[in-house]
C-alpha cells in the first residue's frame, strides 16, 4: 500500500509516541502544517480555522509545554518545533 500524504501511519505514531510520548491523530497530523505556516508567517492563529477538536489540540500541547499563546500571538518551543519538523517529513515528503 502506497502512503499519501498527510496519511495518519503507524512510523509517524511511532515516531510521535518516541518524541511526545503519545501518538498523534489524524487531525493532530493535520493541524501541524497550519501551526508551521503561524509560526512563520504572522505568529497568531485564526480563531474561525480552528475546530473544536484542533482547540482541544492545542490545549494538550500548552499542557505539555509545547506552545504559548494562540490569538493574541502564538509561542512554540523549540523542542516541539523540531518535533513538527520530523514529523511532517514522515507525513508530507518521505512517502514511500
Amino acid at each position: 500500500m502506497e502512503q499519501k500524504r498527510g496519511q495518519l501511519t503507524q512510523r509517524i505514531k511511532d515516531k510521535s509516541k518516541e518524541l511526545m510520548g503519545y501518538e498523534i491523530s489524524q487531525t493532530e497530523l493535520r493541524l501541524m502544517p497550519y501551526i508551521q505556516y503561524v509560526m512563520l508567517n504572522n505568529q497568531t492563529l485564526e480563531p474561525s480555522r480552528i475546530n473544536k477538536e484542533e482547540k482541544d489540540i492545542l490545549s494538550i500541547w500548552r499542557g505539555y509545554n509545547f506552545i504559548d499563546g494562540g490569538a493574541s500571538g502564538l509561542k512554540i518551543s523549540k523542542e516541539f518545533w523540531m518535533i513538527i519538523c520530523d514529523i511532517l517529513f514522515l507525513g508530507y515528503v518521505d512517502i514511500d
